[in-house]
């Protein structure tokens, strides 16, 4: 089986002779997009029965099924990293949000800050580019996806077992790199980038005051908050992650 061929994240349960229906969308992709018919492969997955080959038993204008054949690759743990992020504005939002899809973030979750300047998020639209990122990058999993909060709520509530790293423009944060390679703890880590404009002075000191938290810089250059998001998140899959694993066979 060629694997070119499509791939698509679905809900239902998957198993050998299991029927999946199409959406609409799925439908229209895989007719008119991708031009294929009854009897052609797709590949499925959805987060927790790995990933499997089915062959389209029906394809309409809007409507379609799939027939579930075979186990391809049995689902897997993967290294869970939290990712925390002031909104953006569209086109930096969306490149962010892909490309940390890619990097293995387990978690979005969008904090508003005492400057973010993007205070609305369309949840409907950041659930779709996370599936759509999961599929092209041959995940086997599907980042959740968090309602916007204030940060202060966020930190408030924060699982204590938790490690947060957030990036320290203000240069007093350990070096990101040196900081991912100590022993990890117990309850795994999540990263927190701020807006553009950094954290505030009152967020700041929130951090630096919290048990779970630990600054890091990354390194001697401003950058923007994607940039940063991106640095830290591929630091982090280096020291703690599946960043140093061979590609995918």
């Amino acid at each position: 089986m060629s694997t070119t061929a499509p791939r698509l994240y679905v809900p239902d349960a998957l198993a050998a002779g299991a029927e999946v229906a199409l959406s609409a969308a799925q439908a229209h992709y895989l007719r008119d997009v991708m031009r294929a018919s009854p009897g052609d492969a797709v590949r499925l997955f959805n987060g927790r029965d790995g990933a499997w080959l089915a062959e389209i038993a029906a394809l309409g204008k809007g409507k379609g099924s799939l027939a579930v054949r075979d186990l391809l690759a049995p689902q897997r743990a993967e290294p869970e990293i939290w990712l925390l992020f002031a909104p953006l504005k569209s086109a930096r939002q969306d490149m962010l949000v892909e490309k940390a899809v890619e990097l293995g973030v387990s978690v979005l979750q969008p904090v508003l800050t005492e400057r973010t300047q993007t205070r609305r998020v369309n949840a409907e639209r950041l659930q779709a580019q996370v599936v759509e990122a999961a599929e092209q990058c041959e995940r086997l999993s599907v980042p959740e996806v968090r309602p916007l909060a204030d940060l202060a709520a966020v930190l408030g509530s924060w699982p204590a077992a938790r490690t947060l790293f957030y990036g320290d423009e203000s240069g007093g944060g350990a070096p990101a790199l040196a900081a991912f390679s100590a022993a990890p703890g117990t309850g795994g880590d999540a990263l927190l980038v701020g807006p553009e404009g950094g954290f505030s002075p009152r967020e700041l000191d929130v951090l630096h005051a919290a048990s779970f938290s630990l600054g890091v810089g990354f390194g001697p250059r401003i950058l923007r908050a994607e940039t940063a998001a991106l640095v830290g998140l591929s630091l982090w899959q280096a020291a703690r992650g599946d960043g140093g694993l061979s590609p995918r066979a």
